[in-house]
């Protein structure tokens, strides 16, 4: 099942496993990337930290870790080939996954049906 913040990262989760992108919307948002900054594996994160940034034709954004835990694993391919990122293919282009310190960190974010409420 897939989870969704305020922020417009998305969640999967898989055991004590979260792997996090962005969600469409927010790649229409953004337009063309241009650069995108991933965290460094091993790094630990609290819920909320800004934990890599991407860079469009229009601006600076923030991607920001949805719980807390330990980076361990980045999807390097993304900055190889920024082409790639696009709303079509948003929900399957992982970011980053955190091994989850505390899985409650999840327990706030929205289920589909409302992230789209929220877009609306």
């Amino acid at each position: 099942m897939v989870k969704f913040s305020e922020d417009h990262e998305w969640v999967k989760l898989d055991g004590d496993i979260a792997e996090v992108g962005i969600s469409p919307h927010a790649v229409e948002q953004l337009g063309d990337i241009v650069f995108i900054e991933l965290p460094d594996i091993g790094t630990n994160v609290n819920k909320g930290d800004a934990v890599a940034v991407f860079e469009s034709v229009k601006a600076a954004s923030d991607i920001y870790s949805p719980a807390g835990g330990e980076i361990i694993d980045v999807n390097t391919a993304l900055a190889d080939d920024l082409g790639a990122i696009t709303a079509d293919d948003a929900m399957h282009n992982w970011l980053f996954k955190v091994k989850l310190t505390a899985p409650s960190d999840l327990d706030g974010l929205m289920d589909e049906d409302q992230y789209k409420a929220m877009i609306d």
